[in-house]
């Protein structure tokens, strides 16, 4: 669905379409469900903060503007949201950086044990990112968000955003280089983290 559908659907929703409201819920709760995830492994309360986002909207619905990227905003109110809980389940030893981008290497089809080790580089180069740069890879690569987009979500200038990008995949890229995994890391990118 591309984003003038979701305009149409989000502004059909505010006029009070509870069909159109079943509909955004039902495109993007697995791109939430997803995004939640890289921020807590905690699947209910993933799954909880998406109701919560949804109840809200709902609640709220007059008061929302029309012009808006739609998947932006539930990206950002979900974040937001898990932010709120994780914080209070915390105190102050919550970190509201932190960012889980994981692949598992035994979910991947390995063809030879070549693969299997550019792999596991692949995985500990991505581990060793800061979680900023982590959560820009994701956006930009996993969901597919513009550099404006991403630095809405992130609550960062667009350069900042386009820079740490840029950082990251540099590094990524100067550390790949001697193991042959640079295309490899490019579309792991698009596939490390879990839909569901």
């Amino acid at each position: 669905m591309e984003s003038k559908a979701h305009t149409d659907l989000w502004n059909l929703f505010i006029d009070g379409d509870d069909k159109a409201y079943s509909q955004l819920y039902l495109h993007f709760a697995d791109v939430l469900f997803a995004f939640g995830s890289r921020y807590s492994f905690d699947k209910e309360l993933v799954k909880d903060s998406i109701h919560d986002v949804f109840v809200d909207l709902y609640r709220y619905r007059k008061n929302l503007s029309i012009n808006v990227n739609v998947k932006s905003y539930l990206l950002t109110s979900l974040k937001r949201k898990i932010a709120y809980l994780l914080k209070k389940q915390a105190g102050s030893d919550y970190n509201e950086n932190a960012f889980l981008i994981t692949f598992s290497v035994e979910d991947k089809i390995i063809d030879n044990e070549r693969q299997r080790e550019i792999l596991l580089k692949v995985k500990k180069e991505l581990d060793q990112l800061p979680d900023r740069q982590k959560e820009a890879l994701y956006l930009r690569y996993n969901t597919e968000l513009e550099y404006e987009e991403i630095a809405g979500i992130m609550d960062i200038s667009v350069a900042t955003c386009r820079t740490m990008v840029y950082r990251a995949l540099k590094q990524l890229r100067e550390r790949m280089e001697n193991v042959g995994g640079y295309h490899m890391l490019l579309f792991l990118l698009r596939t490390c983290c879990p839909k569901n």
